[in-house]
């Protein structure tokens, strides 16, 4: 399993034209095959910065999506709207607190 992580920064006046596109198209991404989920990060004190944080199958996976016709109709869309070019980094665990529970 690989974390799929991606950093937008977008132009201020766009971001907010960012989250409600984001929201029409989350579960395109979301239920894509090979991918187990994703959340979407948006940043306390610059909130024109977002990241993408997605789980996958593996890296094969994730680039069917990236080539797939639903990743060439979304990207060209917030393309405009960026302040800089985006960062993405593929990333496997080296540890995972996460999965264990507190009490």
């Amino acid at each position: 399993m690989i974390t799929r992580i991606v950093k937008l920064e977008f132009q201020e006046e766009r971001t907010q034209d960012f989250l409600d596109f984001f929201d029409t198209i989350k579960h395109i991404v979301n239920e894509f095959p090979g991918c187990y989920g994703m959340k979407l990060y948006q940043d306390i004190d610059r909130p024109n910065i977002v990241m993408t944080y997605s789980h996958w199958d593996s890296e094969t996976s994730l680039n069917k999506y990236r080539d797939s016709e639903q990743f060439g109709k979304i990207w060209p869309r917030i393309k405009p709207w960026f302040k800089e070019k985006p960062q993405a980094w593929s990333v496997a665990a080296y540890f995972d607190g996460f999965q264990q529970e507190k009490h």
